[in-house]
């Protein structure tokens, strides 16, 4: 007779059946009534609406989003195509934001389909899809985006409303730059006859400096027979501008976002106190934080370190080939910690020696997560290949709204990422964009808030202001600013979090 271990693996053989098939969306039906039992009271399967599933981790607690938000998008394509076949598409909106590069979970999907229900369908943790029973645009300007039916770029900056040039400035600034010539929207504009949104594409384009789109637009449309009055849909001018070739959209979206955040940061962050006079006595504080910042940042992670595991790792007593220590994953994070933590020293001392931040982080920053990793990896716990360099697979943020941007993106966004840090003149950008932009990318598969935190602190260095901690005890709030800046594209929280931790730093708990 098979034992419950045998018909659960029965049941997890069937899950990974229809894994390996690529399904995303699991119906009712595709499982026996059986296996959704089994898998459902063992957490290997979640409930999203009445029929539907998607895969789990059994070790998630309740409440956990991080599930959900990795399989969103599969989900959504899968869900939408079963009930409306090709019937459907991503609003325009939408569409522009997938686009550019922005994968963040919304919090209600914007569908049209022909056969739409006008309203909503709720799904996990809040979110939600709204079809509007709306006429599909021609097949023609359709296009498929992992799974995701949606508009053609240049039919979605037609369809697209008005309003959303304001509400959403970088992502449209990011969409209108992947556009190199006017004939790309021009016979869409000619066919409906939309001088209204002839007059509006027109100035913005002129906005972000594509005069000569703008231009051949009038002309075009004026030739054509009709009146067309530009009008700049933004609420102000472009602080970034875009040569014919800034086609990049991951790129410009991350030079619209820095130049846009800059204001707000400028105006909360406190004023630099300049390179130190005692380089000695800054590295010696640097030295003296160590233990304190260390029990932070890793606790932040997930791991369970104390001042005795800290202490160890720091003087010697510490070594993988012990039974006490071998395998252990804590110390081997410890450890790691500690050799960057050294590098990162290092370059702390270049800096305030007068080197650019920007160029020793672009330099150093491989060096840091190397040596980061380096333990685990004689360990055995971690494969040699992690340390190759940027990922090259999907990674998901525990409970974030946010979805990284593309493996492929990222070898694009790194360098530029980069080049801002060395072009940027005030270090209080450097400091809060330095920190933010890295995690938003999250360049590696592993280690992104703990390399964010050391550039952070190299950025601090670079305008003198002190060695900085990121308390425990402030987790959620540090998080929370994090998402308001990935998501809403609003860094003003996230700077007062950082401005107050320099400015009033809290004392820090016994870390044992």
């Amino acid at each position: 007779m098979a034992t419950p271990a045998d018909k659960l693996a029965q049941s997890l053989a069937a899950l990974k059946a229809l894994q390996d098939d690529g399904v995303a969306a699991i119906r009712a039906r595709q499982l026996s009534r059986l296996d959704r039992e089994r898998l459902l009271k063992n957490g290997f399967i979640r409930e999203v609406m009445k029929g539907w599933y998607i895969p789990s981790r059994p070790d998630e607690p309740a409440g956990e989003s991080t599930a959900w938000y990795a399989s969103f998008w599969a989900f959504s394509a899968a869900y939408l195509t079963a009930r409306f076949g090709k019937a459907w598409c991503l609003s325009a909106e939408q569409s522009i934001a997938l686009h550019t590069g922005n994968w963040t979970v919304p919090r209600q999907l914007l569908v049209r389909a022909s056969k739409g229900s006008n309203k909503p369908t709720a799904l996990l943790h809040g979110t939600s899809v709204f079809d509007v029973r709306l006429d599909l645009p021609p097949e023609s300007d359709v296009e498929g985006l992992e799974g995701l039916r949606v508009h053609k770029l240049p039919a979605a900056l037609v369809q697209c409303s008005a309003g959303h040039f304001a509400a959403r400035p970088v992502e449209m600034r990011a969409a209108l730059a992947m556009v190199t010539e006017a004939s790309e929207v021009l016979s869409r504009l000619l066919t409906g006859g939309h001088s209204t949104i002839a007059g509006r594409l027109a100035g913005a384009f002129r906005n972000i400096g594509r005069a000569s789109v703008a231009d051949e637009i009038l002309g075009t449309m004026r030739a054509a027979g009709y009146a067309v009055s530009e009008n700049d849909p933004f609420e102000g001018p472009s602080a970034t501008t875009f040569g014919p070739r800034d086609t990049s959209p991951a790129v410009n979206r991350m030079h619209i976002t820095w130049e846009r955040m800059r204001e707000d940061i400028l105006q909360r962050f406190p004023p630099a106190p300049g390179l130190p006079a005692d380089p000695i006595a800054y590295l010696r504080a640097v030295e003296d934080v160590y233990a304190t910042d260390a029990y932070n940042s890793l606790s932040i992670e997930g791991y369970r370190v104390s001042a005795e595991l800290i202490e160890r790792v720091r003087s010697g007593d510490w070594n993988p080939e012990s039974e006490r220590d071998r395998g252990h994953r804590d110390a081997l994070a410890a450890r790691g910690y500690w050799q960057a933590f050294q590098k990162v020293k290092d370059s702390v001392a270049g800096i305030i020696k007068g080197e650019s931040a920007g160029d020793v982080a672009r330099r150093d920053h491989g060096t840091w997560y190397r040596e980061l990793f380096a333990p685990s990896v004689a360990a055995g716990i971690v494969a040699p290949a992690e340390l190759a360099g940027y990922r090259s697979d999907p990674v998901f943020i525990r409970r974030s709204m946010h979805v990284p941007p593309r493996a492929a993106a990222v070898r694009e966004l790194m360098p530029a990422y980069f080049d801002h840090l060395a072009s940027e003149t005030e270090p209080a950008v450097r400091v809060v964009l330095g920190h933010f932009v890295f995690v938003y990318v999250h360049p590696y598969i592993d280690g992104n808030g703990r390399i964010g935190r050391f550039l952070m602190n190299a950025m601090l260095a670079s305008g003198g202001y002190p060695w900085t901690v990121i308390p425990l005890v402030l987790r959620d709030r540090y998080m929370s600013a994090l998402e308001s800046a990935s998501v809403d594209q609003d860094i003003r929280p996230f700077t007062d979090f950082l401005a107050e931790l320099v400015e009033r730093p809290p004392k820090e708990p016994d870390a044992r």
